[in-house]
């Protein structure tokens, strides 16, 4: 495999490895939908490229190595197999920059219907794979180390907006700085919630986020919902008996300051509404872009596309409430009080 190594300088010296091999991901049929200021005509290829952040040791934590896919509008035929080092589809850029932490003991890629239908709704969309909560993770699953997450996924946002900034890349001006959001499913939600809601881990560049079935977390070490509000989109799965009970996303919920969205996906489980082809999933997506449309584009100020859309007879409701009750269960490991 040939690795060039690229210095870079954020706070102190980074050491990217841009890796040539790529792990090309499924090919999906389109899933898309476009709110209304975005022309209901655009959808594009998507181009991927494969890269390796290497966090430096620091505080007596060992160097990380976090490998990223990336996802972006490529020039290309709509809806057909991603391609790897395709050309960007720069004229309609720079796209708002999408984070995605997956959950524990979950390859990144098995969410690929999702990833894919962003990116060709017009986001450049990553997927770092953390260190001991991978299945492929050389050292083990060690579900603890979640609490060096939130570092992580801000160290990937300063690697990508280094590599935007600098001519002669793939990235190079592909990415809005001033739009940059977060997704997580089940223990990446818990780090995107924190790195948007606690103040152990607060990255202020993030301006939306979006929590699949996710919770509060205890391990981290400080306190949710004292920064500034950021907009976020709740998704749990009423069938989501054991993983995340409804408790966990209520609780959060309920926490959380306003503008805020809590997406109930009937009959859904942990992860089917996210993972598996088909009428849940479409839901998903349409919701997740009319809410990314809103506040990283800056679309139009009501949220009427997003409630049609999250309301599905007998498969989907949605709701801006203040608060949801009465929350009858309990979250493990959420905090107390």
């Amino acid at each position: 495999m040939a690795t060039v190594l690229v210095l870079l300088t954020i706070a102190s010296v980074v050491i990217l490895k841009f890796h040539s091999s790529h792990l090309n991901p499924p090919s999906t049929s389109s899933t898309t939908t476009t709110s209304t200021t975005t022309p209901a005509s655009f959808t594009s290829a998507v181009g991927t490229t494969s890269l390796t952040f290497t966090k430096p040791a620091s505080n007596g934590l060992a160097a990380r190595s976090l490998g990223t896919i990336v996802r972006y509008p490529a020039i290309g035929t709509p809806g057909g197999p991603d391609v790897a080092s395709a050309a960007p589809l720069r004229q309609k850029g720079p796209y708002p920059l999408i984070v995605f932490s997956q959950g524990f003991d979950i390859q990144p890629e098995r969410y690929a219907l999702l990833l894919n239908a962003w990116a060709r709704a017009g986001y450049v969309v990553v997927d770092p794979t953390y260190p001991f909560t991978s299945p492929s993770s050389p050292g083990g699953l060690v579900r603890t180390d979640i609490i060096h997450h939130p570092a992580d996924l801000s160290f990937v946002i300063s690697s990508l907006l280094h590599l935007n900034a600098h001519a002669g890349g793939t990235l190079s001006n592909l990415i809005d700085p001033t739009a940059v959001g977060v997704i997580g499913q089940s223990d990446g939600g818990d780090v995107s919630l924190a790195a948007i809601a606690n103040t152990c881990c607060r990255d202020a560049r993030i301006k939306a986020a979006v929590i699949l079935s996710g919770a509060e977390l205890a391990w981290f070490n400080g306190t949710y919902f004292t920064t500034p509000a950021v907009p976020m989109l709740v998704v749990q799965g009423t069938n989501d008996l054991t993983e995340n009970p409804v408790a966990c996303s209520v609780q959060l919920y309920n926490g959380a300051p306003q503008p805020k969205y809590y997406l109930s996906m009937i009959g859904q489980t942990h992860l089917s509404a996210y993972i598996a082809p088909g009428a849940p999933l479409q839901v998903v997506v349409r919701v997740t872009l009319d809410f990314l449309e809103r506040y990283l584009r800056h679309g139009p100020a009501n949220g009427h596309a997003m409630i049609a859309a999250g309301t599905v007879s007998g498969l989907a409701t949605i709701t801006s409430k203040m608060t949801l009750g009465p929350n009858t269960g309990s979250c493990p490991d959420a905090p107390v009080g």
